[in-house]
């Protein structure tokens, strides 16, 4: 399974990010293979609006199934849950940090948005 996490810089090393949609990386990690790749997401730092939703495509057309941040607005929220992708906030440390909870279970799924949108 693919998971992403929203990340300030490339790899398992980085800080999480607490926000989704202009988090400037997201770290994919393959749960099977123990691999993991950068895509980067900078184009939406300077995104006036509709950044979460952006962000939320574009994990979502990388075959994501789960998502592990630190925030996620209701227009993100909605799209990637429309997508099939399940998301877990409240994630800090680094991305390995956030993987390792991930992987012992010790995230809980976000049920709704837990910011306002533009946060």
């Amino acid at each position: 399974m693919t998971i992403a996490v929203t990340a300030k810089a490339e790899g398992l090393s980085a800080e999480v990010d607490p926000r989704f949609g202009r988090a400037p990386w997201f770290v994919l990690y393959d749960t099977e293979a123990k691999t993991d790749r950068a895509v980067d997401n900078r184009q939406s730092l300077d995104t006036a609006s509709g950044a979460g939703i952006q962000a939320a495509e574009a994990v979502a057309r990388q075959g994501v199934k789960s998502l592990i941040t630190g925030h996620c607005g209701p227009n993100a929220f909605r799209t990637l849950s429309a997508a099939g992708v399940r998301v877990y906030t409240g994630a800090s440390g680094t991305v390995a940090d956030a993987i390792a909870a991930f992987e012992q279970g010790s995230l809980e799924e976000a049920s709704s948005a837990d910011v306002a949108g533009h946060w």
